[in-house]
C-alpha cells in the first residue's frame, strides 16, 4: 500500500470512529483527531500516526465509563505504552513538556509528559476540568538501601475541592488515595484555573507563575486539543 492510500485508510478509521465523539475538543471531533493524525505522520511518520490512533481508540471505547473506570483505563494506557527516559535523551533539553501527541508519537517521556497525557486524555473524556490537578510532588525512593527524594510530577483527582486525590502515577501503577502514599510529598498543584500550595489558592493565574504551563497551552491550541 502505498504512503497516500496508508494515511487515507488511517485518517477514514479516525472519522468513523470519532464522528460526534468529544465534543470538549472540538465541534468536529472527526475534522480534530484527522488534524492530529496528519501532524503525526508529518513529524514522526506511520509510527506516529499508529500510537494516536491507538489514543482515538482508546478514547472512543472509554467515551460511556464511569470517571473511575475512565481513570483506570487512561492510567494504564500511558503507563503500558510510554517507556520512561529523561528530556535530555529526548529532547535534548533539560526540561521539555511535550504535547500527547509528541508523548505517543515518541512512545517515550519523563513525569511530566506522562502526567500531561493523562490530565489532558481525561479532560478529553469529559472529566471536569476541575476535578485534576498536575501535581509537583517529591518522590522518595529506594536505592541501594537508601532513600533519596526526587522531584516528580503525577496527576491527580478530586472528587471534591476538599477530597483526598486519587494518585495516577508512572511510578506505581495502582491508582491510590494520596494519603495512601506516604512516598510522596506534595509541593503544589495547578490546572487551567489556579495553583495551590499548602492546601491554599496562590494564584488564579497559574501561566503567570509557569512559563512552561503557558507554552504547553499554547501548542495544544495549535495541535488541536483545545
Amino acid at each position: 500500500m502505498g504512503k497516500r492510500s496508508y494515511v487515507s485508510v488511517l485518517l477514514s478509521l479516525v472519522v468513523v470512529l470519532v464522528a460526534g465523539v468529544l465534543p470538549a475538543y472540538s465541534r468536529d471531533g472527526a475534522k480534530t483527531y484527522e488534524r492530529l493524525l496528519q501532524q503525526s505522520e508529518a513529524r514522526f511518520g506511520a509510527q506516529g500516526q499508529q500510537a494516536v490512533l491507538e489514543w482515538v481508540q482508546m478514547v472512543d471505547a472509554a467515551r460511556d465509563l464511569s470517571e473511575s473506570d475512565k481513570l483506570f483505563r487512561v492510567n494504564l494506557f500511558f503507563n503500558s505504552r510510554v517507556q520512561f527516559e529523561d528530556d535530555l535523551q529526548i529532547w535534548g533539553q533539560d526540561d521539555y513538556w511535550a504535547t500527547p501527541l509528541e508523548t505517543l508519537a515518541q512512545g517515550r517521556g519523563d513525569c511530566e509528559d506522562f502526567t500531561i497525557a493523562k490530565f489532558v486524555t481525561l479532560e478529553a473524556l469529559g472529566v471536569p476540568a476541575a476535578k485534576l490537578r498536575l501535581i509537583y510532588v517529591k518522590a522518595n525512593r529506594a536505592t541501594a538501601g537508601s532513600e533519596r527524594a526526587q522531584a516528580h510530577m503525577v496527576a491527580g483527582y478530586f472528587s471534591t475541592p476538599s477530597a483526598d486525590p486519587l494518585i495516577l502515577d508512572n511510578l506505581v501503577g495502582d491508582i491510590l488515595p494520596g494519603s495512601q502514599r506516604p512516598d510522596l510529598i506534595p509541593v503544589f498543584s495547578f490546572n487551567d484555573a489556579g495553583l495551590w500550595a499548602g492546601g491554599q489558592l496562590a494564584s488564579n493565574d497559574p501561566t503567570m507563575r509557569l512559563s512552561r504551563w503557558r507554552d504547553l497551552l499554547r501548542r495544544l491550541r495549535e495541535e488541536g486539543f483545545r
